[in-house]
C-alpha cells in the first residue's frame, strides 16, 4: 500500500516547494515554477541514485536529494529569468 510513498512526497514537496516560491516572488505563474520545480526534483534524484550512488529507491535519502534539487533550480530560475 505504501511502495510509492517516497514519490509521493518527493512530488508534494516538489509542488509545495513551487507554490512557496511562486507566493514569495508575486504569484508569476504556478505553471512555470511548478514545471522548474518538477525538474529540479528530476536531476536531484538522478544525482542521487544514478550519479553518486548515495541512496536507492528503496529508502528516502533520495527525497532529500530531491527537494536539494527542486530549491537550486527555484533559486536559478528566479535569479535568471526575464522580468522586462
Amino acid at each position: 500500500m505504501l511502495e510509492y510513498a517516497d514519490v509521493v512526497v518527493a512530488a508534494g514537496g516538489a509542488f509545495a516547494l513551487a507554490w512557496i516560491a511562486d507566493l514569495l516572488t508575486g504569484r508569476r505563474g504556478l505553471f512555470a515554477a511548478s514545471l522548474v520545480a518538477f525538474v529540479g526534483a528530476a536531476c536531484g534524484w538522478f544525482l542521487a541514485v544514478r550519479v553518486f550512488g548515495a541512496s536507492t529507491m528503496d529508502e528516502f535519502g533520495w527525497v532529500l536529494w530531491s527537494a536539494a534539487g527542486t530549491i537550486l533550480c527555484l533559486i536559478t530560475y528566479y535569479l535568471f529569468r526575464n522580468t522586462r
